[in-house]
C-alpha cells in the first residue's frame, strides 16, 4: 500500500511487544509445574477463559477477511457465528461435563479411551502438524499486513513477531497465554468498536445517507436460499457452521485446554457461553465494518483507487488513510493482537499434546516436574521455530490462504468424525476405524484437488463449495463406520473397541 507509520504509531507497536514480553516474565515465577504450564493450575476465572476461547476464534484473518467478505458480498459469515449457539448448548450439556469429570488436559486422550490408542495417535499427531501450518499462515499474513506500514523486510517481521510470541508463551505457559489473550481481546474489541463508531457517523449522516447504498446492493443479506451445495448458500453456511463449531469446541485442543483451565465444571460451561456470546456480536460488528466501508466508499467524496482490487484490501487502506496518528498504531496493534493470541495458543497447546500424549505416555512416564516443564518449554520453542520457518517459505507461495485450506483439510480429516464415534459409542474394529479415516481423507483430497478438470474428467470433478468439504469428510467417515456396524451385526462379528 505504501503508507508508512510515523514515530508515535511505531512506538505504540514496540511498547505493545515489550508489554507482552513483560507479562511472560511476570508469570514465569508462577509456572513451576507441568500442570501450571498446561492449564494454569486450573485457577483461571471463567470470564478470562471465555475471552481466551473467543480470541482463539479470531485472528488477523478474521480482522481483515471478515470485513472484506462483507464488502465484496454479504453477511453470510454471520450464520457461522449463529450456528455456534446451538453447538455451545450441546457441548456444555454433554461434552464439558465428561471432560471435567475425567480431568482431561489433552483432549485426544478421550479418543484412546473411547476408540483406541491408534485414534489418539493419529488425531494428536495431525493436530500438532496442523498447528505448525496454522502458526505459519497467521505469522505470514500479519507480517504481510504490517510490512505495508513499516519499512522493514517481511522476513524480519515474521521472525520478530514469532520470537516475541515464543518468548512470552514459553516463559508464562497457559497463564501467560490466557492473560495476554485477555489484554489482546480488549484491544481488539475496543479498536473495532471505535472504527464502527467512526464509520457510523459518516455513512448515516444527512444529507448523503450513504448507508442506503449498502441496502440497495443487498449487503445485509445472509445469502441465497437455493437448495445447492455448489455455492455459498445459507444451507452451505449452516452445514459449515455446525460442523466447524463442533470441531472447535469438542476436538480442538486450542479451545478445550482453555475451558479446562478453570476451577470446576460450572465455570467451564460459563466460559464457553461467555466466549460465544461475545463472538456472535463481534462477528456482526466485523461484518458491519465491511458493509459501512462499502457505503463509505460508494460516495463521491471517498475513492479507493485502482490499486484496491478486492475487499481484503479495503480495511487496511481505511486504517492507513483515514485514522489519526496514535489511533492508527493502536488499531494495527489490535490486528497483531488477534494474530498473536492465535499463535501463542497454538504453541502452548502443541507442547501440551506432545507432552501428555507422547513424552509422558511413551518416552518418560516417570519424568520429574523439572524435566516435564523443560520439555514443555523446549517443544514450545521448537514448534515456534518450525512455524517461523514455514512462514518464511510462504513468502514465495502463490496463495497462502489456498495452502492453509489444504493443510486444514488434510490434517483435520477424520478427527471430528472420530470424536463423534466416541461420543455416540459407535463400536467398530481397529481396521474398520482406519479404513473410515482413510475414506474421509480421500474425500478431502477429492474436494481439494479435483476441481476445474478437463471435460474428459468432468464426471469425477468436485463442484461443492470448498468450505463444506471438511463436513462432507466427517459425514463420510461416520456413514462408513455405521455401515461397518450394520455389517458386523449381520455377520455376527463381535464389536469391540480397537
Amino acid at each position: 500500500m505504501g503508507f508508512q507509520l510515523g514515530a508515535i504509531d511505531t512506538s505504540i507497536l514496540i511498547a505493545y511487544g515489550l508489554i507482552l514480553v513483560g507479562m511472560g516474565v511476570y508469570f514465569f515465577r508462577k509456572t513451576k509445574t507441568s500442570e501450571q504450564f498446561m492449564v494454569a493450575g486450573r485457577g483461571i476465572p471463567a470470564w478470562a477463559a471465555g475471552l481466551a476461547v473467543m480470541s482463539a476464534y479470531t485472528s488477523s484473518i478474521s480482522y481483515i477477511a471478515v470485513p472484506g467478505k462483507a464488502f465484496d458480498s454479504n453477511w453470510h459469515p454471520l450464520i457461522f457465528a449463529l450456528a455456534a449457539i446451538p453447538v455451545t448448548w450441546f457441548v456444555t450439556k454433554y461434552v464439558v461435563p465428561y471432560y471435567r469429570k475425567k480431568k482431561i488436559i489433552s483432549v485426544y486422550g478421550y479418543l484412546e479411551e473411547k476408540i483406541g490408542a491408534w485414534a489418539s495417535i493419529y488425531a494428536s499427531l495431525s493436530f500438532v502438524l496442523f498447528m505448525i501450518g496454522r502458526t505459519a499462515v497467521i505469522l505470514y499474513l500479519s507480517s504481510l499486513l504490517l510490512s505495508s506500514f513499516i519499512v522493514v523486510d517481511i522476513r524480519i517481521l515474521i521472525v520478530v513477531i514469532g520470537i516475541v510470541t515464543i518468548v512470552y508463551t514459553l516463559m508464562g505457559g497457559m497463564e501467560a497465554v490466557i492473560w495476554t489473550d485477555v489484554m489482546q481481546s480488549v484491544i481488539m474489541i475496543g479498536g473495532i468498536i471505535f472504527i464502527g463508531f467512526l464509520l457510523t457517523k459518516e455513512v448515516f449522516a444527512r444529507p448523503d445517507f450513504l448507508i442506503q447504498n449498502a441496502f440497495d446492493a443487498k449487503k445485509f443479506s445472509l445469502g441465497e436460499t437455493t437448495l445447492s451445495l455448489n455455492s455459498r448458500t445459507i444451507w452451505v453456511m449452516i452445514i459449515y457452521g455446525i460442523s466447524e463449531n463442533i470441531r472447535n469446541l469438542v476436538a480442538d485442543q486450542n479451545y478445550t485446554q482453555k475451558y479446562c483451565s478453570v476451577p470446576d465444571e460450572k465455570q467451564a460451561k460459563k466460559s464457553v457461553w461467555i466466549a460465544m456470546l461475545i463472538y456472535l456480536p463481534l462477528t456482526a460488528l466485523f461484518l458491519y465494518i465491511g458493509t459501512t466501508l462499502f457505503a463509505f466508499y460508494s460516495g463521491p467524496d471517498h475513492m479507493l483507487g485502482e490499486a484496491i482490487t478486492k475487499g481484503d484490501q479495503v480495511f487496511p487502506h481505511f486504517i492507513a488513510t483515514k485514522l489519526p496518528v496514535g489511533v492508527k498504531g493502536l488499531i494495527i496493534a489490535a490486528i497483531l493482537a488477534a494474530s498473536m493470541s492465535t499463535i501463542d495458543s497454538a504453541l502452548n497447546c502443541s507442547a501440551t499434546v506432545l507432552f501428555v500424549d507422547y513424552y509422558k505416555k511413551y518416552i518418560k512416564p516417570s519424568a520429574s516436574e523439572g524435566n516435564s516443564v523443560k520439555f514443555l518449554r523446549l517443544t514450545t520453542v521448537i514448534w515456534g521455530i518450525a512455524g517461523i520457518a514455514v512462514a518464511l517459505l510462504l513468502i514465495n507461495a502463490k496463495s497462502a490462504l489456498d495452502i492453509w485450506w489444504i493443510i486444514a483439510g488434510i490434517f483435520g480429516g477424520g478427527i471430528l468424525g472420530l470424536f463423534l464415534l466416541g461420543i455416540f459409542n459407535v463400536k467398530i474394529t481397529k481396521i474398520q476405524g482406519i479404513i473410515s479415516v482413510i475414506f474421509s481423507i480421500l474425500i478431502i483430497i477429492w474436494g481439494s484437488f479435483l476441481r476445474d478438470l478437463p471435460d474428459n474428467f468432468a464426471r469425477i470433478e468436485c463442484k461443492m463449495d470448498p468450505i463444506i468439504i471438511g463436513a462432507m469428510s466427517t459425514l463420510g467417515l461416520v456413514m462408513l463406520a455405521l455401515f461397518f456396524v450394520l455389517a458386523n451385526k449381520m455377520t455376527g462379528m463381535k464389536q469391540t473397541h480397537p
